[in-house]
């Protein structure tokens, strides 16, 4: 294979790469990682491919071209700090990986990728910051923010800028409200939905407790969901008990209420921090019900002094399982271990995801980087829904007008400290 030249382009970093291709339909193959934050050179290629696509390859110390002039700048927003940094830190690291590689196989189209991540501390106000500044910068497409509530503060300037908006985690029905913004996760409807016809069809439970936080609308949205359906199946709920932001460090009352009436199943619908007290709260009560929850639960055995074997058998929904025998999830897991020291959580898994989504819209709008944000929006408005993607979230996955995806959901369960896909 030929020698050529990689782009070098100003405060861009050179990192190491396994170079791979990808297909036109959105099936991506992938490549090494490398530890940057904003990044637009290829690298060197070792010649190995991915599992789950075929592979272009170069030999070592050889690098891929870049074939145009210019790159495509996408921002990332999320808390990289603060208590719901796991899922920020995931997300930015995820969103690197597949930008690597991606530039590492080519870039899109022959023009490489060029990431920006900023933190926001889980705070809409400081999300708001970081997308001005990312705008500022030249943001062409936004892969945020992280949470809810940040979210959908970004969406409302992302919707009047007319700029891309493919949030990884954030699960809140307002995340995707304008035409403009899509997600690669479930939304909170159907987080609850699902989770209480898997709870009722597997017999899990005849009474159950809810404790949600009545301050978030990712919480109370997977709490009205799941009472509705909960309706339909075969268990009770014996009790629902709220708090807020302001007072979510002492769960006493609601564990006592919980177990007072008898409930043999707790449902969490909120964030790991929290879940890590409540689970606390229970053993000091000696209650010991079933515990589900939902994908914010990912995190939870990385609280900084969490007694760990308190969340044994913890069931929740996610659309990732690292323990996966999927070609295409070991590959991702075994980079990310690599480079990290740590095993990577569904945050980390939906961001790689969301990389590659962006590279096969854009590649099917035949959108180039010389294009203004909004025109790009335009194009991938319509490419989204034209578009399949088999990833490590999920494969054949597919996108709606109203920016939510269709794919299948999975239960995982925490056994021994891994987690588990439940079948």
């Amino acid at each position: 294979m030929k020698k050529i030249l990689s782009l070098c382009m100003a405060m861009a970093l050179v990192v190491s790469m396994t170079a791979c291709g990808s297909k036109d339909d959105g099936k991506a193959t992938t490549a090494a990682p490398a530890d940057n934050t904003t990044t637009a050179a290829a690298a060197e290629n070792d010649g190995t491919a991915a599992a789950g696509g075929e592979a272009t390859t170069a030999a070592a110390g050889e690098t891929v071209a870049f074939t145009g002039e210019g790159s495509f700048k996408i921002g990332g927003i999320g808390p990289t700090t603060g208590g719901a940094s796991a899922y920020g830190i995931a997300v930015q690291r995820g969103a690197q990986i597949a930008a690597d590689e991606i530039n590492a196989a080519g870039g899109i189209n022959g023009y490489m990728v060029e990431l920006n991540f900023q933190d926001d501390e889980h705070d809409p106000e400081k999300s708001v910051n970081a997308y001005n500044t990312l705008k500022d910068w030249g943001m062409q497409v936004l892969v945020g923010s992280v949470t809810s509530n940040p979210c959908i503060a970004v969406a409302e300037k992302s919707q009047a800028d007319n700029l891309f908006q493919l949030t990884p985690s954030g699960t809140a029905v307002d995340c995707v409200k304008y035409d403009n913004a899509f997600r690669m996760c479930f939304s909170d409807p159907n987080q609850g939905l699902e989770s209480a016809k898997y709870i009722g069809e597997n017999s899990l439970a005849t009474k159950v407790a809810v404790i949600y936080d009545s301050s978030d609308p990712y919480s109370v949205g997977i709490y009205e969901a799941f009472r509705a359906e909960a309706e339909n199946q075969s268990f009770e709920i014996v009790s629902a008990e709220a708090f807020t932001a302001d007072s979510k460090t002492d769960f006493s009352v609601q564990v006592q209420k919980s177990k007072d009436a008898q409930a043999d199943l707790l449902y969490m619908p909120f964030y790991y921090t929290e879940a890590s007290l409540v689970l606390q709260e229970c053993d000091k009560q000696s209650y010991k019900p079933v515990f589900f929850g939902v994908d914010g639960m990912d995190g939870i055995l990385s609280v900084e002094n969490f007694k760990v074997e308190l969340a044994n058998e913890l069931m929740y929904m996610a659309p990732f399982v690292a323990t996966s025998e999927d070609e295409q999830v070991k590959s991702f897991v075994t980079k990310y271990e690599t480079q990290f020291g740590e095993t990577p959580n569904q945050f980390a898994a939906d961001a790689y995801d969301c990389m590659y989504v962006v590279k096969a819209a854009i590649e099917k709008a035949g959108a180039t980087p010389d294009m203004d944000a909004s025109a790009i929006c335009d194009a991938l408005k319509t490419a989204m829904t034209e578009i399949s993607y088999d990833g490590i979230t999920g494969k054949e996955i597919s996108w709606e007008a109203t920016g939510e995806p269709n794919k299948a959901p999975m239960i995982v369960q925490i056994k021994d400290g891994v987690t588990v896909e439940l079948q």
